[in-house]
């Protein structure tokens, strides 16, 4: 069986495990239909691990040993006399199928005492997708269960996550966000239309991973209502909004993603400028220069690290702050220099570093800033730390 094949019976024999509403008796179904001793049955049904220890040595009888065993091991975890081994019921289905695959005269008693077999995947689908109608429990397992037969290439299971995506009226926000969550999985194009409704609708609980879900399949259409959300009233929204706007990297929103580096939220004054420093450009790097000089934030270290995103082409700015009279500017400027693979950073940070031991707000000193910035430019060059 192909490496793709065996990964969908795993996650068959878990899922079929998982459904058992009695395990053991469902287990003693399995090992009845192998047709061996009731002797054998009975011991392994108490639990004792050496059932059916003997038997041919052929390539059925190992299998049947290991059913057994595996059988007992469920029967005494579940009574508290064994060591708890999390996933040992759902390896009763695929041994069971490779029993019946080595021993044909059994095959079908085995197939009927395990269940639906895992030679057709999309029947399994089809029930996941019918169980999104159901409690919220149930639709939160369905989504878990559809997105790893995405996860192995089951187009009907992608099918079915894509609906859940599409409309975020149907479906609460958690069964919706844990499919978003994945949406590399099973996204295209044909959910832009319910996306952009989703993020239109600013009051959904949902819109902050609905704008993420967008840019993670670069929907550009959705800049204008992502962009709206930065005014939205609360934090973990906007700070989503910046991050969007950040993967989009639209360089139109710089003008509006400026006055988030005021917020009110730490996470959110961060998320923007994250978002300037994925998106690049003067405009977005005056934004960040101003926001450094100003140090209207005086924990502003997030300013130093979207700075350094900018790379060489910020290098002259930056070094030109660290001539600044301001030591907590000084020592950001530092801090950005650091991670910038450039020649001309080196002779500047090791200046600092041996000359200005002024103190800062930022903790420690200028001097310190720029010794942990070398320890980063060496870093950035070679991949170890000096010593």
């Amino acid at each position: 069986m192909t490496e793709h094949g065996s990964a969908a019976v795993r996650l068959w024999g878990r899922l079929l495990y998982e459904r058992q509403s009695d395990p053991l008796c469902w287990a003693e179904g399995v090992l009845r239909a192998t047709g061996r001793p009731s002797t054998a049955i009975a011991e392994a049904m108490a639990g004792r691990l050496d059932a059916l220890p003997h038997g041919p040595r052929d390539e059925a009888g190992g299998r049947a040993a290991l059913l057994f065993r595996t059988v007992a091991k469920l029967a005494a975890d579940l009574r508290g006399d064994g060591r708890y081994d999390a996933d040992v019921g759902e390896r009763i289905g695929p041994l069971a199928l490779r029993l019946g695959e080595s021993d044909p005269r059994i095959a079908g008693h085995l197939r009927t005492a395990v269940g639906p077999p895992p030679c057709g995947p999309d029947s399994l689908v089809t029930v996941h997708a019918a169980e999104l109608d159901g409690d919220r429990a149930t639709r939160l397992r369905a989504v878990d269960a559809l997105l790893q037969w995405a996860e192995l290439g089951n187009e009907q299971a992608r099918t079915a996550l894509r609906a859940v995506a599409a409309d975020h009226r149907a479906y609460d926000a958690a069964v919706r966000w844990r499919a978003l969550d994945r949406i590399d999985l099973f996204g295209d194009r044909s959910l832009e239309p319910g996306l952009l409704r989703a993020v239109a609708d600013a009051g959904h609980r949902g819109v902050r991973r609905s704008a993420l879900a967008c840019a993670e399949l670069g929907l550009r259409r959705a800049v204008p209502p992502i962009r709206a959300l930065l005014d939205h009233p609360e934090a973990a929204v906007r700070e989503g909004a910046c991050e969007a706007l950040g993967l989009l990297a639209d360089p139109t929103v710089v003008p509006a993603l400026a006055p988030l580096l005021d917020d009110a939220s730490r996470r959110v004054r961060g998320a923007a400028a994250h978002a300037l420093g994925r998106i690049g450009g003067d405009e977005a790097f005056g934004v960040l220069r101003r926001a450094m000089t100003e140090r209207r934030d005086p924990k502003a270290a997030y300013l130093a690290s979207a700075a350094a995103a900018f790379g060489p082409p910020a290098v002259n700015d930056l070094v030109a702050l660290t001539t600044s009279p301001d030591p907590d500017l000084r020592a950001l400027a530092c801090r950005a220099l650091g991670p910038i693979d450039d020649d001309r950073i080196v002779p500047v940070l090791e200046h600092l570093a041996t000359h200005d031991r002024t103190g800062t707000t930022l903790g420690g000193t200028v001097a310190s800033a720029a010794r942990q910035a070398l320890q980063a430019a060496h870093r950035t060059r070679t991949g170890t730390a000096p010593a």
